[in-house]
């Protein structure tokens, strides 16, 4: 494979990558499951990718004295290992793995994330040719030979992702399908923040919820409003993007039902759920009848640091969609 295909598989693999870690970030029925193994058997194909990159440019550079790009290339290459790494160790170490408070999934995920704007910076502005060969002197764009030697590439990261599985069954380890670790059922969820943000200061005597959009009858709610309009239990999982999955009894009242008090527009094509911090998601239609505003857990009134007064259950999202101390439900 010439130095060019290889870079250009590289260019491939990694956008893939980053872009199926995107989406398994709000991916949270089997369903997506089939994302979730792409994005292993990418991770494999681009780690053997990147060893071979490193064999072949680090000698070439440094005689050349390309430091420039040596720098550039030192620091993506840093933060593609810390990423790769750390998705590899938590498949294959069979439990939670953390550094501090930090699980290494997390880790994982800010190192990927603070990839993209060095693969944009580095990409632009003539580098995206990479992304799509040019057939010359009437050749087809891919020879047989850089179809054969990713195809290899491929093989091995697939044989690299599958021995890191093999190895977290070996090991005892149980994940979901997300690749999240299963925690005791029944408990209290740990209070985690996506970016480690501590928990804002709410007063629940002032909290209130307000319902606006496209509804007959905006509303004001304060929690006693809140819960006289219904509560239900609902046992579902919450599946956290650091790496762990509990199932729990939730207690509050349904999205529905507050939907239906305030007489929203049955036509919307979603709701947007905001947070007093700043946090937001949009809930589909189909999405709302099985999606709950839960003021308590596991039997106790929601602690703080999980979302009190009023947090957001979504069973077809994973924690990232779970908007903790929610303030306004905007449908749009």
């Amino acid at each position: 494979m010439s130095s060019a295909a290889l870079d250009r598989l590289l260019a491939i693999l990694l956008v893939a990558q980053l872009a199926t870690g995107l989406l398994t970030l709000r991916s949270g029925v089997p369903a997506t499951a089939p994302l979730f193994w792409l994005h292993g058997l990418i991770g494999g194909a681009l780690l053997v990718a990147v060893l071979e990159k490193l064999r072949r440019s680090i000698g070439p550079a440094i005689r050349g004295r390309r430091w420039r790009r040596l720098a550039i290339g030192f620091v993506l290459t840093l933060l593609v290992a810390a990423a790769l790494t750390g998705g590899f160790a938590w498949v294959a170490s069979g439990r939670i793995w953390s550094i501090g408070p930090w699980t290494i999934l997390t880790l994982h995920v800010w190192a990927a994330l603070a990839i993209v704007p060095i693969v944009v910076f580095h990409l632009l502005p003539r580098r995206w040719r990479l992304l799509r060969p040019a057939a010359t002197g009437g050749r087809p764009a891919i020879s047989r030979r850089t179809l054969l030697a990713s195809s290899a590439l491929v093989a091995l990261g697939a044989v690299a992702w599958g021995a890191a599985n093999v190895l977290d069954a070996v090991r005892g380890g149980t994940r979901r399908f997300t690749g999240s670790r299963w925690l005791p059922d029944g408990g209290i969820p740990p209070p985690t923040t996506f970016y480690g943000e501590p928990a804002p200061p709410i007063d629940a005597a002032s909290w209130r919820l307000r319902v606006t959009g496209r509804v007959d009858r905006p509303l004001t709610l304060d929690l006693a409003a809140l819960t006289a309009l219904g509560g239900i239990d609902r046992e579902n999982a919450l599946d956290c993007t650091s790496g762990w999955v509990m199932r729990t009894t939730w207690h509050g009242t349904p999205l529905a039902s507050v939907l239906a008090a305030a007489g929203a527009d049955g036509s919307a094509p979603h709701v947007v759920v905001r947070s007093s911090t700043g946090w937001s998601v949009a809930i589909n239609r189909d999405e709302i009848e099985g999606s709950l505003l839960a003021t308590q857990v596991a039997g106790a009134q929601l602690p703080v640091a999980n979302g009190a007064p009023c947090r957001l259950v979504v069973p077809t999202r994973r924690g990232l969609d779970w908007i903790k101390w929610v303030s306004e439900i905007d449908v749009a």
